[in-house]
Parts: structure tokens; sequence; C-alpha cells
């Protein structure tokens, strides 16, 4: 290395399994998504780099449109990115585009939205298929009830309620822009879009929609809880991580339009 200041920014459209790995944040000694990319980052450019993701999803979730970037001196084209990740990486992880993006982008700043998908199997068995990307649940589910329990998520609220204790001084507010429950024979699908999730937020959200749609728990309460009017979801269970998946990351300014990129070296 010449010392000098790495002025590429390749950024990348990444989609995994997550069922080996400890999440995507780094860890020592732990499989993660974001170790993997380093470990061929390495093996393509020979040097080390950082990489920045848009979401730190947790252990065993998935992703279609993880967001990703990392500075570098190599200079290569869009194509020869992904395919030289993709040549590296192990086949639970796979690079779908790159981009080259200008110094100042942030894949996890300048999100303005982000899209998880939950996924619920709804019959008498499992699947051996799906099993690692659903839930079960053998229970029948009404899907509409569930549907109206999620209707009350949708705006700016303070979700404190519905995830792990926040450290002193830290917002729970989040504007949510789509919080939906929808039906496709024997798979419950729950979307959820918004600025920005809390650790959980929405594994115990949905658990509790479940419980609404099992009948236990009247979709008013999450009206309820989003008033302040219950501090603590704690009566419904968080679904398994294994059904989360990370669809897709929004931007003001991402992808960038061809013929329009700025020279990332000036």
């Amino acid at each position: 290395m010449n010392g000098e200041r790495p002025h590429a920014k390749p950024t990348l459209v990444i989609e995994y399994d997550g069922s080996n790995y400890n999440g995507f944040q780094y860890q020592p000694q732990r499989p993660t998504v974001q170790g993997e990319l380093e470990r061929a980052i390495g093996k393509i450019t020979g040097e080390e780099a950082r990489v920045r993701g848009a979401s730190r999803t947790d252990s065993g979730v998935h992703a279609a449109g993880q967001v990703v970037d990392f500075f570098t001196h190599a200079q290569l084209s869009e194509e020869a990115w992904t395919g030289a990740f993709n040549f590296h990486l192990p086949r639970d992880i796979r690079v779908r585009e790159a981009h080259k993006t200008t110094p100042d982008f942030h894949p996890r700043r300048d999100a303005v939205a982000r899209t998880y998908r939950y996924t619920i199997l709804n019959r008498d068995t499992e699947s051996p298929l799906i099993r690692d990307r659903c839930a079960w649940v053998r229970a029948p589910l009404d899907a509409e009830a569930m549907g109206r329990g999620a209707g009350f998520l949708v705006g700016t609220h303070d979700f404190s309620g519905f995830t792990a204790p926040l450290p002193p001084g830290k917002s729970g507010v989040r504007a949510v822009r789509r919080w939906e429950v929808w039906r496709d024979g024997d798979l419950v699908l729950i979307e959820a879009e918004a600025n920005a999730f809390m650790l959980h937020q929405i594994v115990r959200t949905n658990g509790m929609l479940v419980d609404i749609g099992k009948g236990r728990t009247d979709p008013s309460a999450i009206q309820d809880m989003t008033n302040g009017r219950i501090k603590k979801g704690r009566q419904a269970a968080s679904l398994p991580a294994k059904g989360l998946c990370l669809m897709r990351v929004e931007y003001r300014n991402f992808p960038p339009k061809r013929g329009n990129q700025e020279d990332e070296a000036s």
C-alpha cells in the first residue's frame, strides 16, 4: 500500500441466506455476512477494507436487497466487481449489482426507507422446502384481523413498547409508511416499511399480530400501545428470526443514473 487515500467506492446490492451467519455485523471468531464480504475484498484487491451496510440484520435474518459499500484503491468496472465477488463469496451470499458512488454517499445514513417481509407458513405440517425461511404456525390465522391491527402501526409513533429496552436517551420514535398483512395460499405475509427499525421490533410486533390472528388479542391493543396506554407487549412472544428478510432499501440518490456519475477520483 502506498499510503494514499482510497478513492474508489463501489456500492453493492447483495442478497444472502442468513441461516449460517451470526447476523450481518462483523464478530471475531463468528461467521457473519460482513466478515465474508471483507474476506472477499482481501482476495480481490489484496487490501483490508471495512464494509458499511444499510442494515445490521440479526442472526438468521435474510436479505434480498441489502446495500453495502467500501473504499478501495482498486479500479474495476461494475461488472468486474460483481463477477469477482461472486467468485470468492460463499454460495449463500451473492452480489446482485455493483455501482460506483461518490465519497459522500453512506448506505445507512442516506437510506430513507427500509422494507422487511416476514413469512409465516400457516398449515398443519411444516415444509422441508422453506423451513429455514419462514415461521410455522399451525393454528389458523385470521389475516384480515392481523391487517386491521397492523394498520394502527402506520404513522409516526413511539415504538418503545415493541422492542428491546432502549439505552438512556435513545428515542423509540419511528416513522412507519406501511405495515401490511395478506394471505397467499398457506402463507401469511407481513411487510413493514419505515425509515428505520429498532432491535427485535419487527419480530416482536409481528408476534403480537399473530396473537391477533389467533383471536387471543384484539386489534385495538396495537393502537393502545402506539398511544402509550400499554407500555410493553410482553404477552406476545417474538417470532423466529428465520422468517424475516430485508427486501429493499430506498434512497433519493441511489442507484446513480447511468451516464451522470461523477468521477470518483475528483
